[in-house]
């Protein structure tokens, strides 16, 4: 399989809106929450089957991340 990145940049308020329309999509692997320095804040592996319940630190590990950011970039890693 090949893998495909993108990035996209946010506002802090929107990372949370973000994040979970990435996870719903189902085809992303990884992503990767940035600061707007460009350093790594959070890396969120994906596996196939993540759903539901264990999902949910994960959405409030990014719920306080953006809490804190004003702007950040997400990267994404897909699998085609």
């Amino acid at each position: 399989m090949t893998k495909k990145t993108e990035e996209f940049k946010v506002d802090g308020e929107d990372l949370l809106k973000k994040v979970k329309a990435l996870i719903n999509e189902g085809n992303v692997r990884k992503i990767t929450v940035k600061s707007k320095e460009g350093k790594s804040i959070v890396e969120l592996p994906l596996t196939l089957g993540v759903v539901g319940i264990a999902l949910a630190p994960v959405l409030a590990a990014v719920g306080a991340i953006a809490a804190l950011v004003t702007e950040c970039t997400i990267v994404v890693e897909r699998e085609e």
